[in-house]
């Protein structure tokens, strides 16, 4: 390793990987990719031929559904609440479809927040393995926990002895957009094809590029970081709760996550979702609208509100009197 870089990663970046998901993954079943969202293509790419559906939670993240569009892949959606995909209609969908597919982030889901249950994360597994099916876990925002976060649960692929699991996660949220490392682990036969996707669409990530990751991550420094943004994260998300509720209490906010960088709301009736979204931009303030999140009919208008990109207190504050601006301006 001292002359080239190996196309699956630095040894060190997959052993430092392979510990950070537990369970008995070895650095012989990572390879290191160019972040989450490359590994995510990686994955889809090698598991689910052009033109077959693949499951996907409803509503999820945007960026993974034109990951699976732009494959030819067709997005099949499985209804979740509050502890995340539910596993009857998930056994549904897989006997509907004949999907091989599942896509899910169990920790912090985008764009809901939900944690999968314990019983719910057994069952999924076990609809899966019976199905002959993959789960490509998300494991997006492990390191976005929040400070008064209860202990959190393994990674799926801890807790997966048969292969059923690939496991996507990444360092770039919790560090910077440019720190583009991630890994995919994988037990099994299937890991091959994951590498050979890979090689051809990427060949490996930047030897410096892992080497700073590794020096990051090897420091004390790492771990006051982490602290820090669990800290950080817990008081943006109070404020922006809290700041929700009293200046706009008919928006529904079912879950309150403790993780993760966003509030996912739900419109009172009467508020139409698209004239919101371009209400708020023009009082100043940038919301996400809900209907990206979805791949069929959305339940109801619904937007996203992210505590990552301000600047502070203040700005979460102001925010939400604009909003409160925009949506008076649609309300008699």
């Amino acid at each position: 390793e001292r002359v080239k870089t190996p196309t699956d990663g630095l040894h060190y970046m997959r052993e430092w990987f392979a510990r950070e998901i537990g369970g008995g993954v070895t650095a012989a079943d990572l390879l290191v990719t160019a972040g989450g969202q490359s590994a995510i293509t990686t994955a889809l790419r090698a598991l689910a031929p052009p033109g077959t559906p693949v499951l996907v939670e409803s509503p999820t993240y945007p960026g993974m559904l034109a990951v699976a569009r732009a494959a030819g892949l067709r997005p099949v959606p499985v209804p979740a609440d509050a502890e995340g995909v539910r596993p009857d209609l998930l056994e549904a969908a897989f006997r509907a479809t004949g999907a091989r597919v599942l896509v899910c982030q169990p920790l912090f889901q985008n764009p809901t927040g939900a944690v999968l249950g314990p019983e719910r994360r057994r069952e999924v597994l076990r609809i899966a393995r019976a199905a002959g099916a993959f789960v490509v876990e998300d494991d997006f925002a492990r390191r976005l926990v929040h400070e008064d976060a209860p202990p959190l649960p393994a990674p799926l692929a801890a807790e997966d002895p048969d292969g059923v699991v690939v496991h996507v996660c990444s360092l770039t949220k919790a560090t910077s957009p440019s720190l583009r490392v991630g890994a995919l682990a994988a037990r099994g036969p299937v890991l091959e094809r994951l590498r050979a996707i890979q090689v051809v669409d990427s060949f490996f990530v930047p030897r410096p590029l892992q080497e700073a990751a590794l020096e990051l991550v090897g420091s004390p420094a790492w771990h006051r970081h982490q602290r820090a943004v669990a800290q950080e994260l817990r008081s943006r998300r109070g404020l922006l709760a809290g700041a929700l509720a009293d200046q706009l209490p008919a928006f529904a906010l079912p879950h309150i996550p403790y993780g993760g960088h966003h509030l996912w709301l739900r419109l009172p009736d009467g508020v139409p979702e698209a004239a919101l979204v371009a209400g708020a931009l023009r009082a100043g303030v940038a919301v996400a609208p809900g209907r990206p999140y979805f791949c069929a009919e959305p339940p109801a208008g619904h937007i996203r509100l992210s505590f990552a990109g301000v600047a502070g207190p203040t700005e979460i504050a102001e925010g939400v009197r604009r909003l409160r601006t925009a949506v008076d301006e649609l309300t008699p």
